[in-house]
């Protein structure tokens, strides 16, 4: 059997999953114990205590058949009105028939049980008191009026066991929600704190809740400071290892500025330029993840100040954003510049104009770099977000060489703001489409 539906069906937060756990089992119960009480003490205790009053009022019907006057027959069974508490009297108002109210539910025993019992009788009104029970009977004299406590049918206040059952529970599941909430608040600050360091902010944490959660929060606290020694261990030894290199690289280009025009020396300290790109872009790379720290950014803003530079230094660069208020989110807006100008002068390297957009939802922003080069084949794309991969035979190298990392440096620092970096083909202008995802 198909239980897929169940699955889908279910609440995907941890504390509506506990709330459930929680409140099912009190509903059930609950339920259970208000049919066993209906059936036996609405239906079983109702019935005998009817089948009762049913015996009296049979004495009643008797003593009507008997008397020869309807006035012998009030006045002849006084004594048994006051010792049974039943109110006779003669009827000329109109039948109302069999009625209660809705919620009436012990009143539908009392009727039926009545009916089964007295052939004469022509109508029960259980809706006109809630305390006392109208019945009409036809005798040889006419239709007669009976009227008694409804406690003579049906046990008095049998709505105080549901009311005290249900009462207790919400007040018990109220209390255990407050206890669930404080029990599960650990568990949702350990979510809150992994997620914002997800998106490259480190917030101050202390474990706390169950054994479980606080072993869970250590191990997060031990994970972090791993990566956050890591990252910077390897930032300064790329840092240092690319600062030593230009020492050696300055000497060179040096030398070679002083052996004059020669071709040779010429490609000499081209390859020297080669040398100086790439350590720079790997330095770049390096410190992708650790240029500054987040702040409240304009998406748009940022967008446009890295288009309006691109323009003024002769770029095919356009602009295309949403309209409205000024809409703040948190931002390396440093290592978000650098992803862009990454994205864009792929775009114009290998295509001859580069159109830039930006979508901002209540989930994400997303910075869209398009161009008309030849793109990159979907079976390549992949790879092409690996440091220093080259796709030569796919893209031109009209503008030059490129080292491989501007790509690499984009993915890195939109996983840093817990988003992603996607290449597809673009539909407008039929090269890549590279669209830079931030989570908000």
């Amino acid at each position: 059997m198909d239980m897929s539906w169940l699955k889908h069906s279910l609440p995907r937060s941890l504390y509506g999953r506990a709330a459930l756990i929680l409140v099912l089992p009190i509903v059930t119960l609950q339920l259970v114990i208000s049919i066993v009480f209906i059936q036996r003490h609405f239906e079983d205790v109702t019935q005998q205590m009817t089948r009762n009053v049913l015996f009296d009022l049979r004495m009643f019907a008797e003593a009507l058949n008997t008397a020869e006057t309807p006035t012998e027959a009030i006045y002849g069974s006084l004594k048994l009105q006051r010792a049974l508490q039943v109110e006779m009297r003669f009827s000329n108002l109109p039948d109302t028939g069999f009625r209660r109210l809705f919620y009436d539910i012990s009143g539908r025993t009392v009727m039926r049980t009545l009916q089964a019992g007295l052939p004469e009788l022509t109508g029960v009104d259980l809706s006109r008191s809630f305390r006392e029970v109208h019945l009409r009977v036809d005798s040889p004299h006419g239709p007669f009026a009976f009227s008694f406590s409804r406690r003579q049918v049906s046990a008095s206040n049998p709505h105080q066991l549901l009311v005290l059952m249900v009462f207790t529970g919400v007040l018990m599941t109220g209390v255990a929600f407050l206890y669930l909430r404080n029990q599960l608040r650990p568990i949702t600050r350990l979510a809150r704190v992994a997620e914002a360091f997800g998106k490259g902010r480190t917030e101050p944490y202390s474990p706390s809740g169950a054994i479980e959660v606080r072993a869970a929060g250590n191990a997060f606290l031990d994970m972090r400071s791993r990566i956050e020694r890591q990252t910077q261990q390897r930032t300064l030894m790329l840092s240092g290892v690319s600062h030593d290199l230009r020492t050696p690289l300055t000497r060179l280009r040096l030398g070679l500025s002083m052996q004059g025009n020669d071709p040779e020396i010429q490609a000499l300290e081209r390859d020297v330029e080669d040398m100086e790109t790439l350590v720079t872009t790997f330095l770049d790379f390096a410190r992708s993840d650790a240029l500054d720290d987040p702040k409240q950014v304009d998406p748009i803003e940022l967008a446009k100040e890295i288009v309006e530079q691109a323009s003024r230094n002769g770029e095919a660069v356009t602009l295309d954003v949403p309209g409205g208020p000024q809409q703040l989110m948190p931002l390396r807006a440093y290592a978000v510049k650098r992803a862009l100008w990454n994205l864009i002068g792929n775009a114009l390297r290998y295509g001859g104009r580069a159109d830039v957009s930006v979508v901002i939802t209540d989930r994400m922003v997303r910075f869209s770099v398009e161009d008309d080069g030849p793109g990159i084949p979907k079976s390549l794309r992949e790879e092409a977000l690996r440091p220093f991969a080259r796709l030569d035979a796919s893209r031109n190298q009209d503008k030059g060489p490129g080292v491989g990392l501007g790509l690499s440096i984009a993915i890195d620092i939109a996983r840093s703001h817990g988003g992603t970096l996607r290449l597809d083909r673009s539909a407008r202008l039929g090269g890549l489409q590279a669209d830079l995802i931030l989570a908000r």
